[in-house]
């Protein structure tokens, strides 16, 4: 029982943090947008500190004979596949009202993986858990920024774009209940999890995250953006130790 109140309470935590971007969003937008592209390197760098650091690690101790790389390789086909068929369907609906339940069904889908990822990694550890939903809430913040100008501008409420973002964050929490109900059956899946969600991780982090921290052509912001990616980087690495340390 105490594995599943952290898992509900880091999963919960993680999404209503993640909000934090589209509430600064809607109250000063001057602000949120500065800031928007610094969020973005930061949690480029947690991604991938925890890809490498955490999750690649132990699904490696945990899978025995389990072809880790492959299934990281999944991970990232995976998610480029489903970023392929939201883009192509969005494309094809254009301007239309269309777009809307595309974006909240591929945010909910994306946010289910994370609570899987979530309740998978604290099914291992509490430390493991607790830093896959640090990155989590990381790499959710700056999206959350976009997805929030992204329904303003096609007409939505203020008030209606945010209980559609928090409707899709809390997702996550049923897809962390889900892998938790499955108890010891998931148990032989575990190093499998790991390595998709590393995969999904590494394909945030490169083909999303950081493309868009390269499009900035001033130097001052690309210099202080690249400290950000290495503060993530560094972060992660450092609650790793502390908490594999302390508990």
């Amino acid at each position: 029982m105490t594995i599943l109140i952290y898992i509900l309470f880091f999963t919960f935590l993680g999404s209503v943090v993640s909000l934090i971007g589209g509430i600064l969003l809607l109250s000063k937008e001057k602000f949120a947008l500065k800031i928007s592209h610094y969020l973005t390197a930061f949690a480029a760098g947690a991604l991938l500190s925890t890809a490498f650091f955490d999750l690649l690690p132990e699904s490696m101790e945990l899978g025995g004979e389990v072809n880790i790389f492959l299934w990281t390789l999944l991970g990232i086909l995976a998610f480029f596949l489903l970023e392929r068929f939201i883009h192509h369907h969005g494309h094809h609906t254009g301007e239309n009202k269309q777009v809307v339940p595309l974006i909240v069904i591929g945010d909910s889908i994306h946010n289910f993986i994370d609570g899987v990822a979530i309740a998978a990694t604290f099914l291992i550890s509490i430390p493991l858990g607790m830093v896959t939903a640090l990155a989590v809430a990381a790499h959710e913040i700056p999206q959350e920024i976009g997805d929030f100008g992204l329904l303003l501008s096609k007409g939505l409420t203020r008030k209606k774009v945010l209980l559609i973002n928090l409707y899709s964050s809390l997702t996550a929490v049923a897809g962390a209940v889900a892998t938790f109900a499955m108890g010891e059956r998931i148990g032989n899946l575990l190093p499998v999890l790991l390595a998709v969600t590393a995969g999904f991780f590494i394909y945030i982090a490169l083909a999303n995250l950081i493309p868009e921290i390269h499009n900035k052509e001033n130097q001052k912001v690309a210099f202080w953006e690249s400290v950000m990616l290495f503060v993530g980087v560094l972060v992660v690495y450092l609650a790793i130790s502390a908490l594999e340390g302390s508990i």
